[in-house]
């Protein structure tokens, strides 16, 4: 007899589960997908811009962490993996550009010498003496890293070297991301009795690697997810669930219509507010546990300007914290990081930030003239824009706060064995990780169902 699946949620870890499925499951099985958008994919979209494709939600994924670039090659796509041209970001910190410091891992400094120009000689002073000052660490503690970074290293590390790469990534701050989230490798050397926080960062940043640290798929994501669907062969019903039901056998998914439809399995790859509502009568505990989970909402500008507009040769622009010159968050030149394309100059600009309402209160016009006038602060840029697009991500980006794990742990625990979860608020917010949570939820169900 054939398995049933229903799939909710077409972003990528919904579309990567029910091709796990289809591979494991084999032809036979009934796979469906549930997502009320006009298109698969969540905030993997990739857009039109005068004439050249580019991605307005993900652009890159960490190319050391083998999931995509292993998904890639399974479905066919090795040779669409491309990686940066080397250009590196700068800091906007005290109405002026800095280089990325180099000897940092992640923005925490092995050696006070990488952050000289970005913070203050006191600053400098108080991080070449941290390895002489106290220091207690119990194995278990995942402070945040506001609490960790500050006292160690000092407020100006915080707000100008780590928290911008922070703010690009999650949208949050040091203050609302643990330690363990922001720095696993380090966290890891910490409770393996490290003696200071300097010589924690030294062994966790290791020899120097060769090649690009990101990658991204020439044509876009879209690329991908194309892939994804035609391999996966799914029936997708393009409805809103608004809960799921216990069946006997198995569960029902209850439309935001009042209809019902029955799965044998079910993978649940929604965001953590809406997973909350969805098992709330099932799944209590599990419930409880997604809605600890805050969750931040940003907007993407991208804009082509005329070919040729005198932009630096670097990457992209991190924004340190309480710059009030600036609107943006982070800015990404992304002509300079991935390589021209057409008789443009591609880049994007990010605004808002986890506890503001800047991404569902703006209007278009006014995120339009911030870019304007972002441009001009950074670059001294006056052009006017050839095309451009506005995208919103409403609370699409989870915070990893102290504590994430053992409130992931939590929340899985509370789940019968044919309900599994996947996405962005489990084991890391990047597009690898949804990938492993994706193949980790595909997997559970498989081996639920054998074991029946």
């Amino acid at each position: 007899m054939s398995v049933t699946y229903c799939v909710v949620g077409g972003g990528i870890s919904g579309l990567v589960a029910a091709y796990r499925l289809r591979v494991s499951a084999g032809p036979g099985a009934t796979i469906t997908l549930f997502d009320p958008a006009d298109r698969l994919g969540g905030i993997l979209r990739t857009e039109r811009i005068a004439g050249q494709q580019v991605d307005v939600g993900a652009e890159a994924f960490v190319a050391r962490r083998p999931e995509v670039p292993a998904l890639l090659a399974e479905l066919g796509l090795a040779d669409r993996q491309v990686g940066t041209t080397g250009a590196r970001p700068l800091i906007y910190s005290r109405d002026r550009l800095h280089p990325l410091p180099q000897g940092t891992l992640q923005g925490l400094p092995a050696d006070a010498s990488s952050l000289v120009g970005l913070v203050d000689d006191a600053t400098l002073a108080w991080i070449r003496d941290e390895p002489t000052r106290p220091f207690s660490w119990q194995p278990s503690a995942d402070p945040s890293v506001a609490e960790l970074v500050g006292d160690r290293f000092g407020e100006q590390v915080v707000t100008r070297s780590v928290e911008p790469l922070l703010t690009g990534v999650y949208a949050g701050s040091a203050a609302t991301i643990g330690v363990r989230a922001a720095f696993p490798t380090v966290a890891a050397v910490l409770d393996r009795g490290a003696r200071s926080l300097t010589e924690a960062v030294r062994e966790a940043m290791g020899p120097p690697t060769a090649g690009s640290v990101f990658g991204a798929v020439d044509g876009g994501y879209q690329v991908l997810l194309d892939e994804l669907i035609r391999q996966a062969n799914v029936r997708w019903a393009q409805v809103a669930i608004d809960r799921v039901e216990a069946a006997s056998p198995g569960w029902n998914l209850v439309d935001d219509e009042g209809a019902r439809h029955h799965a044998d399995a079910v993978v649940l790859a929604v965001p953590a507010p809406v997973l909350a509502r969805m098992v709330a009568d099932i799944a209590p505990r599990t419930a409880e546990a997604a809605r600890r989970i805050p969750v931040a909402s940003v907007a993407v500008v991208a804009l082509a300007l005329p070919g040729g507009t005198p932009l630096p040769p670097n990457s992209g622009v991190l924004v340190a914290t309480g710059e009030r010159r600036l609107h943006a968050k982070a800015a990404t030149l992304t002509s300079r990081k991935w390589g021209p394309r057409g008789n443009v100059e591609l880049l994007r600009l990010s605004f808002g930030r986890y506890g503001d309402t800047l991404a569902r209160s703006v209007g278009d016009e006014d995120l339009l003239d911030w870019s304007g006038q972002d441009l001009v602060t950074l670059f001294g840029v006056r052009t006017e824009p050839v095309d451009h697009l506005v995208q919103r991500w409403i609370d699409a980006l989870p915070q990893y706060g102290p504590g994430h794990g053992a409130l992931v742990a939590e929340l899985r625990a509370g789940l019968p064995p044919t309900i599994a979860v996947a996405g962005a608020f489990l084991d890391g917010i990047g597009v690898p990780a949804c990938v492993a949570s994706a193949t980790r939820a595909a997997a559970s169900l498989v081996t639920a169902r054998v074991a029946r």
